[in-house]
């Protein structure tokens, strides 16, 4: 009888242990504070996946930064060393140039005009296109409107922005357009620009804002203006072999939550955002509404010529026939 009792206790503890060693562990990195809007969508993908797969995928999250800047993380995906990786899609417009149409100041009118193209023809284009450098595009989730703060006054018109000692990401498209407007753009990663702004190595920086209160930018800056001068979408890449070793029932798993995680998180930052900016007003921004967005936008035309020069107009042309 004991030995019995003891074959069945081995036997349990074989298939515990062999449970989770089947278990496959996915890296989920990105750049933002857990207080962002990007923990959230991590925060349920990371749930789902683990429920409907019962456990046999588990995944475990990086906020950020804690697997490197986006340039890293994005190595660090295609080398198979992270799994998973949201960054902003303006990071790949070195592999993909076409793709920064979908940065270029004023393309998107409205968020929904945004989701009917990224969810449509072009958007899966671009997503389709990942697989040449080694990823599986599974969406692109809300970033928000980029919106410019600074410490010197109220952005209201194109003149305001002139002087200004602006941080840039490296879209080519938002460093064009500053330069158009007579700032200084300057390129930084988001780590480290709080202590380039608290310290004046820059004075000014634009970001959705979300981003603005989660990084708590409020703090080294006075001024926020609602400048909405560009969609900025974030993309949801999967280490390729990573997706293809799974069954074909994990990855569908992957795929239906992904698109589930992408719509929640942008139904979030549309509930949100005046509650955020209200937050951001409490703390002592002042919050300007009052922006010239036709003079911006005719102001900044030479950024999308200079677009067309280098790329034609074919992926222009999608996201219009698109939009509509």
């Amino acid at each position: 009888m004991k030995t019995l009792l003891k074959l069945t206790l081995l036997a349990s503890t074989i298939a515990i242990s062999s449970n989770l060693l089947a278990a496959t562990t996915l890296k989920l990195a990105h750049a933002a504070p857990e207080s962002d809007l990007q923990q959230n969508l991590s925060l349920f993908f990371k749930s789902e996946v683990e429920a409907r797969s019962n456990g046999e995928i588990k995944v475990n999250i990086y906020p950020q930064g804690q697997l490197g800047s986006d340039k890293q993380m994005i190595d660090g995906s295609r080398a198979g060393i992270v799994d998973l990786a949201m960054v902003g899609l303006n990071n790949y417009s070195g592999l993909m140039p076409e793709s920064a149409a979908f940065t270029l100041p004023f393309m998107f009118p409205s968020r929904e005009t945004a989701y009917r193209v990224l969810d449509g023809e072009p958007g899966q284009e671009v997503l389709a296109s990942f697989e040449k450098f080694g990823l599986k595009g599974l969406g692109f989730p809300e970033n928000g409107y980029r919106n410019m703060t600074n410490n010197e006054k109220p952005i209201r018109t194109p003149a305001d922005v002139k002087g200004l000692q602006m941080r840039v990401n490296n879209s080519k498209a938002l460093n064009d357009m500053f330069n158009e407007l007579g700032a200084n753009p300057q390129q930084l990663p988001v780590s480290e620009l709080y202590t380039a702004l608290e310290t004046g190595v820059v004075d000014s920086q634009d970001h959705p804002i979300s981003v603005t209160l989660s990084f708590k930018f409020n703090e080294v800056q006075k001024y926020l203006s609602l400048t909405q001068h560009a969609y900025s979408p974030l993309v949801l890449t999967m280490n390729l072999r990573k997706f293809n070793s799974l069954s074909t029932e994990e990855q569908k798993i992957i795929e239906e939550v992904s698109a589930e995680a992408v719509a929640m998180q942008r139904k979030l930052s549309i509930e949100k955002e005046d509650e955020m900016i209200a937050e951001l007003e409490s703390q002592g921004m002042q919050v300007n509404r009052d922006v010239d967005g036709a003079a911006f936008q005719q102001a900044i035309q030479p950024v999308w010529n200079a677009y067309i020069e280098k790329n034609g107009d074919a992926m222009i042309n999608k996201i219009k026939v698109a939009a509509k």
